[in-house]
């Protein structure tokens, strides 16, 4: 029987460099505490790196630049909304961002979440998380919410057949077939966008 440590250690082996994770990813092997002290243990021996409080990462080496690569902001994101339990979908520039639509990194990383609002700094990054309601991204795949607030973002009058190529070679088939049936609560003007999208 390996030790709650080897064991954690194992599992940390196996995810890619730069994932996200928490203590929760681990309750399955051990009590959280346990967890906790083992991976803040591991920060101190610099198997892994804190990002902010209760938060964690592997992070990868850049042979190019010769230095360890940040954390994803988006990966972080996700982890919080892991932790809480939320649903979130990116909005505004950050959906835009994640779809290749813009080219420009966001500067604070927006999020619609159906937990409380709130906002967390790390380096010079900011992901701010604006309650809405649980309606709005509940029951749709990350991706569809991703795509619907992308829409949104860019408005009626600026969807052009670029735009819906460009989304419609981001999705595979699978993501397609669901955005048509996970999106069907949405205004009638963007379902109409989204079964372009959805097209072969």
């Amino acid at each position: 029987m390996l030790s709650y440590s080897k064991q954690i250690e194992n599992r940390l082996n196996e995810y890619e460099n730069g994932k996200v994770f928490i203590a929760n990813d681990f309750l399955d092997l051990a009590s959280y505490e346990t967890v906790r002290k083992t991976l803040n243990r591991f920060v101190d021996d610099e198997k892994i790196s804190r990002i902010i409080n209760g938060f964690y990462y592997n992070p990868a080496y850049n042979s190019l630049i010769q230095e360890y690569e940040a954390p994803s902001v988006h990966e972080l994101a996700l982890a919080i909304a892991r932790k809480y339990n939320w649903d979130i979908a990116p909005y505004s520039s950050t959906a835009l961002n994640l779809l290749g639509l813009s080219t420009q990194v966001p500067s604070s990383w927006k999020y619609i979440s159906s937990g409380r609002y709130k906002e967390y700094k790390f380096g010079k990054n900011i992901i701010e998380f604006k309650k809405v309601r649980p309606a709005e991204i509940a029951n749709m795949s990350l991706k569809t919410a991703t795509v619907i607030q992308a829409i949104k973002a860019l408005g009626k009058s600026n969807i052009t057949e670029e735009t819906i190529n460009k989304i419609k070679k981001s999705l595979s088939k699978e993501e397609k077939t669901a955005l048509m049936s996970e999106a069907t609560s949405t205004s009638a003007w963007i379902y109409e966008v989204i079964r372009k999208i959805s097209e072969d």
